[in-house]
């Protein structure tokens, strides 16, 4: 029943976010809390000393503002103002992952840089009828060059009635270092992935089970489990690599994922096997809380005759070179847990690769589970007489192959081969050439 004079004036003493809240109230007052004249002089203040603004004459501003707010159609300096804030907020976060680790070719400010940005993940099932469920709440565990985040819940919709699972960074529209953000503040989606659920149990790759779950993934680097009894979703995980995690996570839209800028590539007409040589590899094999394996590998090459159906090869650990094979600590699995019930699923784990380019930028990078299998050759190897277990990986971008030996007195698995297979198309788009 206030007039909205007396409106606009209670609404001029609310900041930015207040100013969000309160249009969300009703019709008139989404409409008062567009008035150019408030946002303006938000505008304004964000542009400027606070020491600077207090010596300018209230009439002066008054005037300014009025005759700015006039020209403009309602809304325009809050849409400007929003505009300017989180191009601001994401420069910052950007400036804290500018610094690289020499060791993995990535940002080595991550952590600090997810919570300068109060960044945030969740995700959006949507049924068959149109309906959306929001799941957030995840469990995060770090890694060197990953995060693994986790999802459980009791109240799951039914997994046949679902359609398709959306995976988004969500951040404060509004950041404010100086206080904690709010929990129904208003919040900025980026969309990461999309996955479709429908017959998922056919469309996706079985990783393993044990005696409360199945566990199916679902590329890029999404785990499903599933109940055995139910048919239910128990949990969901998904594995993040930090090479491009802030910006798909923070400057994608709700509706387009952020796509990187193209590489531009070190013209080199000195060396005929440019793009060749001099890789470097960063591996990390492990089970949510677990490490297995975690290597680096330096200076590797293909030669010319080593590229052969649309892939070049490069040759991590060889077979017959007993002197670099890799012994795995523990026994590979997956832990999981739900909020009533914890487990882990074995013979799988989740790997976390980085293919840096002898420049040093990250190349090809992933973080995925892969599944191990058994192999039905024996090991011909003089060193190790057991099972040979084999774990593949591939993408659009390459495939991994590796090979592992069981070595029952020692009750431990040993890396015998490990070798990439990189798309030649992967590789003539970084270079600009044609392999």
């Amino acid at each position: 029943s206030l007039p909205s004079g007396a409106l606009l004036k209670i609404f001029s003493y609310l900041d930015a976010v207040s100013l969000l809240a309160v249009g969300c109230v009703n019709k008139r007052f989404c409409e008062l809390a567009n008035d150019n004249g408030i946002w303006l002089k938000l505008y304004s203040s964000s542009l400027y000393p606070k020491w600077a603004i207090w010596k300018r004459k209230s009439k002066q501003t008054e005037t300014v503002s009025l005759s700015c707010a006039a020209d403009k159609k309602p809304g325009y300096w809050k849409k400007e103002y929003i505009l300017k804030q989180t191009s601001a907020f994401k420069t910052r976060v950007m400036r804290l992952v500018k610094f690289l680790d020499p060791y993995t070719g990535l940002p080595c400010k991550n952590k600090e840089a997810i919570k300068f940005s109060g960044l945030s993940w969740i995700i959006v099932l949507k049924d068959r009828n149109g309906k959306e469920h929001v799941v957030e709440k995840p469990n995060l565990s770090f890694k060197d060059t990953s995060v693994t985040i986790l999802w459980y819940g009791a109240d799951w919709p039914c997994l046949d009635m679902l359609s398709t699972l959306k995976l988004f960074g969500v951040t404060p529209l509004l950041p404010d270092q100086s206080r904690p953000s709010k929990k129904n503040g208003p919040r900025r989606f980026s969309l990461i992935a999309e996955y479709h659920l429908a017959n998922l149990t056919e469309r996706s790759v079985a990783v393993g089970a044990d005696e409360l779950v199945q566990l199916f993934s679902l590329s890029p680097g999404l785990l499903v489990g599933i109940w055995k009894e139910k048919n239910e979703i128990a949990f969901v995980m998904a594995n993040l690599h930090y090479n491009q995690l802030l910006e798909r996570s923070i400057l994608g839209s709700a509706t387009v994922q952020y796509a990187p800028p193209p590489n531009e590539p070190l013209l080199d007409d000195i060396d005929s096997e440019y793009g060749l040589h001099d890789y470097s590899l960063h591996l990390d094999l492990h089970g949510r809380n677990c490490m297995y394996l975690c290597g680096s590998f330096k200076c590797l090459f293909c030669r010319k005759r080593d590229i052969e159906d649309g892939y070049l090869r490069l040759r991590v650990v060889n077979l017959k070179d007993n002197r670099k094979h890799l012994p795995i600590i523990g026994t590979p699995g997956i832990c999981w847990e739900t909020d009533a019930f914890k487990g882990n699923v074995k013979d799988c784990f989740v790997m976390d690769l980085t293919l840096l380019d002898e420049t040093g930028k990250p190349f090809w990078c992933f973080s995925a589970p892969v599944h191990m299998e058994l192999s039905t050759k024996s090991s011909g190897l003089y060193d190790y007489m057991g099972h040979i277990y084999t774990a593949d990986y591939a993408d659009s971008e390459g495939k991994v192959c590796l090979e592992f030996v069981w070595l029952e007195e020692t009750k431990e698995y040993i890396i015998v081969s490990l070798v990439l297979y990189v798309s030649t198309k992967k590789v003539n788009s970084w270079y600009g050439t044609n392999y």
